[in-house]
This record gives structure tokens, sequence and C-alpha cells, in this order.
């Protein structure tokens, strides 16, 4: 029998002794629903674990532009942006697939994430949800796979319930927003309803228009090279550094960024019905659309002309589906969340080359069915100092890919345009993906001081594409099993001082990306590897938490081991393929024969004093390396045996003061971030128009902010970004940050 099946038949029994006793009063569901949530409320997922809330009242009071943006002052996660309208988070050194993301208990991570950084948080619209939640750290047994680095937990926002008030009560909420470094203008207006004394509605809809982001200036590596990314465009003009970073000569500022800009439209509407005290019906919908984002790496691509440019004329995300959130108390189960959902990824891609009047488009579409279950058990005592409870649920994702690709050919004369389907597009059309699994996790209390945590999760997964002998693609049919576990403490030594520790494996098993796509991306252009087998990983970390009254201090330590881990080498390109001949460097995804190994630490910070002043800070650093992929190949770094992970973050953090006088009414407020500077480089980061040579400079950036805020009346919000008007950029991010600006928000409510 192996070790999982064993484990599942000692926790059977286990489940059975629980089932029959008694729920206890702590486990029973509030008396009502709160009239509005505020603060920081406490979402499913890992316990005893390192992580950070972000609230709705943070991002409004900071003035975040997407929900990626309002994660930026988290320890040990960094936010990288391959384009203006694009972000993706780095937790732990790692992000894209190894990082999972989940909206209201359902994945977003489908089976086209790309291995790097991708832009799906970015199409959660900020604007839909109430808090964000950080984990760090291996969280694979209760949240699925992917989650190797960590996980972003996304609550949305609720309409408010109050079961004291009969007939139909109505309230509106209506914001404009002003941003000066890419001139952004847009607004929301929304609905909150409630009908009777159960049922109520929330519904919004948003729009933005950016233009050209405005940065302090370029930066420059510590050889004095600029990436290749971005252009900039001066007094009409658009100017890119050459391969080696040495900058055009212009006689104008080099500010405005080229191929920054975009316009998005949003919509959301949530219908809540409770059935009881803690007990409710929810079905949602959410919609997502963004046009003509240019990607900025290749807008235009490192080496081709400045008339070329790669634009995503469609990012669109659609997210529909259906919650019961029960409270039984039948058979010591405390609580029963179900939910069943549909999500429509939809890309629609162009890219200009109007030298030689082509234009080469693209079309990606994946469809998501995801379900899951989740309960938790009541806390049964077991003596006067032992009490025992246990998580559990099952999940399962089943996905369809529709993929597209042609080439427009433009005749100079006529103006005639003549359309030719490709072979194949970036994936494999009608390639399919399908994943699930079922876990537990049981807890044990003694005396009070002591919480004993284990768990296990078995899961599957399964791809499908199709083969085709001209385009040399090779057909998959893949199915992997896989087995994790995990085993933590939480200890009160002496209160109010925590020591908490956890071991957990992860687990990522290949996507349609890494085993079919053929994409150009910053680095080169990526082949496909229908060999490759799952990451696993060993993630060890420890902490020491002190809170108590005003003050919370943490720190922890942590080490991540991967194996089998996916890095890119070198590779040919097959015979036909005119656009991988013609880039930098033809890529492909290989499983690294040692393991990967990334080891770092995380501190935060927080202090309220006297008069309403908040103080807070963090800091991490992170530290990766895997053995080399380019072993056996004719290389001049083949000879090294262990290299530098790629997009390790350098060590970075952030302080933040802010002076609230009353809970409501008038406040202040100023942050400063900041980076040391960033040297050690992957082979892939060497070769990334992103970064320049030798590395990517450190920088200070410090922002100021103040507004007015009268709950259900209005709120004004003023931000002085970057006030040193510093050029900075995240490491790997293919913008630099935005120079000196002002936003203006104003909301109005009734």
């Amino acid at each position: 029998m192996t070790p999982a099946r064993s484990l599942l038949h000692a926790l059977l029994p286990t489940l059975v002794v629980w089932s029959s006793g008694a729920a206890r009063a702590e486990d029973e569901p509030p008396a009502a629903a709160p009239l509005e949530v505020k603060g920081k409320r406490v979402e499913p997922g890992p316990k005893g674990r390192a992580g950070e809330t972000v609230t709705r009242a943070d991002m409004e009071e900071k003035q975040a532009r997407s929900v990626p943006d309002a994660l930026r002052s988290v320890p040990g996660v960094t936010i990288q942006q391959t384009s203006h309208g694009q972000a993706s988070p780095f937790v732990r050194g790692l992000t894209g697939q190894r990082v999972l993301m989940l909206f209201d208990g359902f994945r977003l991570n489908h089976a086209l994430f790309r291995q790097g950084p991708n832009q799906y948080l970015f199409t959660v619209d900020a604007n839909s949800i109430e808090q964000a939640r950080v984990v760090r750290g291996a969280a694979s047994v209760v949240l699925g796979t992917d989650a190797l680095g960590g996980a972003v937990m996304m609550a949305p926002r609720e309409p408010r319930l109050d079961p004291g008030l009969e007939g139909i009560t109505p309230h509106a909420r209506a914001e404009v927003r002003h941003a000066t470094q890419d001139r952004e203008r847009g607004g929301r207006v929304e609905a909150d309803v409630q009908f009777g004394d159960a049922t109520a509605f929330l519904g919004g809809v948003g729009y933005r228009k950016a233009d050209t982001l405005e940065a302090g200036g370029p930066i420059a590596g510590p050889e004095g090279n600029e990436p290749q990314s971005p252009c900039f465009d001066v007094n009409g003009v658009t100017t890119c550094t050459d391969r080696e970073g040495t900058p055009p000569t212009t006689t104008g500022a080099r500010r405005l960024q080229h191929g920054t800009g975009f316009t998005e439209f949003t919509a959301d509407a949530r219908l809540v019905h409770q059935l009881a005290p803690g007990q409710r019906l929810t079905g949602a919908a959410y919609v997502y659309r963004e046009y003509d984002a240019p990607r900025t790496d290749r807008c235009p691509p490192p080496e081709a002309t400045s008339e070329e440019c790669m634009i995503y004329e469609e990012q669109f995300r659609t997210h529909a589906y259906a919650k019961a959130q029960l409270a039984p108390g039948l058979g010591g189960l405390a609580r029963l969340t179900a939910g069943l959902g549909f999500q429509r990824y939809h890309e629609r891609r162009r890219l200009d080359r109007p030298l030689s009047f082509t234009t080469l488009g693209g079309r990606d579409d994946v469809d998501m069915f995801d379900a899951y279950l989740q309960g938790e058990t009541a806390t049964r005592p077991l003596g006067e100092h032992v009490r025992l409870k246990a998580d559990y649920g099952l999940t399962g994702t089943r996905e369809h890919v529709e993929s597209t690709a042609w080439t427009i050919f433009t005749s100079g004369t006529t103006g005639v345009e003549r359309v030719f389907p490709q072979d194949r597009g970036v994936y494999v059309d009608g390639s399919r993906f399908m994943q699930g699994g079922a876990w537990a996790e049981p807890s044990v209390t003694l005396f009070d001081d002591v919480t004993l945590r284990g768990g296990a999760r078995v899961a599957f997964a399964q791809a499908n594409a199709k083969g085709d002998a001209t385009t040399e693609t090779t057909a998959v049919d893949s199915r992997w099993t896989m087995r994790v576990a995990n085993v933590g403490a939480e200890w009160h030594i002496v209160r109010p001082f925590t020591l908490l520790a956890m071991v957990e494996q992860g687990v990522r098993p290949p996507n349609l990306d890494d085993l079919t796509a053929r994409q150009a991306t910053g680095r080169g252009y990526q082949l496909e590897n229908p060999d490759l087998a799952p990451e696993r990983s060993l993630s060890l970390e420890a902490g020491l938490r002190f809170d108590h009254g005003p003050a919370r201090v943490e720190g922890w330590v942590y080490r991540v081991d991967i194996d089998d881990a996916m890095e890119r080498r070198r590779a040919e390109c097959p015979a036909g393929n005119f656009e991988c001949g013609s880039n930098r460097a033809p890529l492909q995804l290989v499983n690294t024969p040692g393991t990967a190994r990334i080891h770092g630490f995380e501190a935060l910070a927080r202090l309220d004093l006297p008069a309403g002043v908040e103080l807070s800070a963090g800091v991490a650093w992170a530290e990766g390396e895997t053995d080399n992929p380019l072993t056996g190949l004719a290389d001049q770094d083949a000879d090294k045996k262990r290299v530098p992970m790629s997009r390790i973050s350098p060590l970075n953090g952030s302080v933040d003061a802010a002076w609230h006088p009353g809970t409501d009414g008038f406040y202040l407020g100023g942050a400063l971030f900041w980076a040391a500077d960033q040297t050690e480089l992957s082979y892939a980061d060497t070769n990334d128009a992103r970064i320049p040579k030798g590395g990517t400079p450190g920088f200070r950036r410090v922002d100021l902010r103040t507004g007015l805020r009268y709950p259900d009346r209005f709120a004004f919000s003023l931000l002085l970004e970057n006030i040193t008007d510093e050029p900075y950029r995240v490491h790997g991010s293919g913008v630099n940050g935005p120079g000196r600006g002002v936003t203006v928000n104003l909301e109005i409510m009734r």
C-alpha cells in the first residue's frame, strides 16, 4: 500500500469519530451577517503560515492601479511588469505558473499560463475585490497544484445585507480618477441594493483609458548599458538602444515609453441570498476587457526596426459561477462550501511589420470549467486539554484550447490585404487539459499553546494535444498522478510570542504552454517540449511572531528545493519556422537534472501609536541557484555546474507611515519603496532584452498621500508618486516605473 493510501486509511476512522461529536460553541456561526465587510476578514486557506492581507481600505488610500500594484508593499512579493497593462507577482523568487491565484476559491491559473511573468492577475478588477491575501511559501496540500512559491487569494466585495431591514434599500456610488504620468482617466459607477431581509445585489461598470507612460528617464546597468526595452518617444520619434545597450543620440528628454497605454472596460454583478445566519447562496459574474495594449518588450522587438510593434488587441476574461456556503451543524460538520464556475480567457494579438507590408495575427482561447468542495469539521474535544479538527476538500478543472494564427500581406501599391492562415497557432488547436485532487489537513491543539498540523493531497493531471508532421509538432498524451504532504507546528512560547514552522511538498504539472507553445518572448523564441515532467518542491520555513496590542513584528527564514525545475536552454528551430529563425535565441524548457534551490528571509513590523499614527516596514531577500541547463552544449558558460535562477528579486523593502486622527475624515501618509542592485543573472537573464548587461540597478521611490473620507457620503484621495522623479524598474520588468506624478480620485456615495 502506498504512503498516501495508508494515510487516507488512517484518516477515515478519525473523521468518522469527529463526525459523531457535537460542535463547540466557538464553532457556531455568527448570529447575523454584518452590514458590510470591514478590515481583514479570515478566508479559508492555509493556517499557521507566512502571509499578509491587503484590504480594500489599503487599496483605496494608496491608490493602487491594479491588484498587482496593491501587493507591492507585501514583504517577499515583488511586482514585475512586462508592459504597462500587464503585471505579475514574484513570491519568494517564483512567479507565473509557480504562483497560484484564486478568486473567491476558484482557480485563475489555466493551461496557458506562461513559464515566466504573465498578465492574468491584471485581469482582476481591483474595484471588485474586498481584500487580497498573499500566502508565502508552498501551499499545494490545501490550495492545489502550482502553489510552489505561494498563492494570491482574492475575496470579492459583497453587497450590504442587514437582516433588520425590510423592503428595497438602494445605495449608489460613483468614482472618477485621473493620473498624470499616463494621463489616465476613468471611473466606475455601481449600485448596491438590498431586497427584503435576506437578498442583496452589488453590480458595477468601470472604464479606464491610459496613454503613453512617462518615466523618470532611462536606467543603466552596472556596465553602463541600457536595456533594449523600452524604447522612448522623443519629439515624436521612436528611439531605441542597440543590442549592446548603447542609447541613441537625441536632443530631447527620453521620458515617454513607447509601447505603453491601453483601454480597459470592466463589469461585475453579485447576487447573494442568505438562507440562515452564516449560510448563503451566491451567483456572480465578472467581465474584464482590455484593448490595444502593446507588449512593451516587443514594441518593437529587440532586433527589429522601430516601426514594428506587438499589440494585444483584446485581452479578455469572463468569469461566472455559483457558490453555496453552508453551516449544517450535522455530523460535526461546521462549514461546507461548494462552487461551480466557468471562465473564458481570450487573447487576440497583432504584430505589425510595416516595412515588409505584413502583419502576423493570432488568437488563443481557453475555456475552463472549475468545481470545488471544501469542508471544515467542528472542533472535537478529546480530554481536558486536547482538541481536534480537520479541513478537507475536492477540486477539479477541465479546459479546452482554441488557437489559430494568420499572416496578412498588404499590397504596397493598392493597399489590398490578403490573409493566409498559418499551419498552427502558438498552441495546438483543440488541446485539452484536466486536473483535480482530494486533500485533508487535520490539526490538534494541546493545552491552548501548541497546534500541530499535517495533511496530504492526491492530485492528477492530464494533457492532450494533436501532432502535426508539417510543423514538426509532436503529439502530447500525458498523465500524471502526484502526491504531496505537509507537517507544521504553531507554539505560543510565552505570549505574545509565537513560533511557527512548516514543511510542505509542492507540485506543478507541465501545462499546455510548457508542452505545446511556440512563441517569442523577451528572452528569445520559446519552443515546446512534450516530454516535460512535473516540477516538485520541498519547502521549509520557520517564523517568530510577536503580536501584542499596538505592535506586531514577525520574521521568517525559508528554503525551497525544486526537483525537475523547468529552465530554458538553447534549441534548434523547426524547419520552415521563419519567426524562430530570425529571433535572437531559440530556447526550450527542460527539466534540469539537479535540485534548484531558493533560500531567503522576510521581516515585517507594524506599530500603532497614539493620535492615530501608524508605522510599518518590511524587508525581504532571496537567492536562488540551479544546475546549469547549458551543460553538454557548445557554450562559453557550459562548464559552470551551478548558475543563478532566473529573475530572483534582489534585497528589497518598504517603509510606510500614516496619520489617521479619526476613524473617518482626514488622513496623511507616505511610503518609501527600495531595492538593491541585482547582478546575479541566469543564462536566460543575460539574453533578456528587459535586463541591462550586468544586471538591474537598485532604486528608491518616495510617495506621499492625503485625503478625506466620510462613509456613505464622499471620499477624496490625492497621491504624489515618485516625488524625486527617480528613474527605476523592478528587476525583469519591460517598462520603467512611473516618473513624478499626481493621482486624484473622487468618490460620491449615497
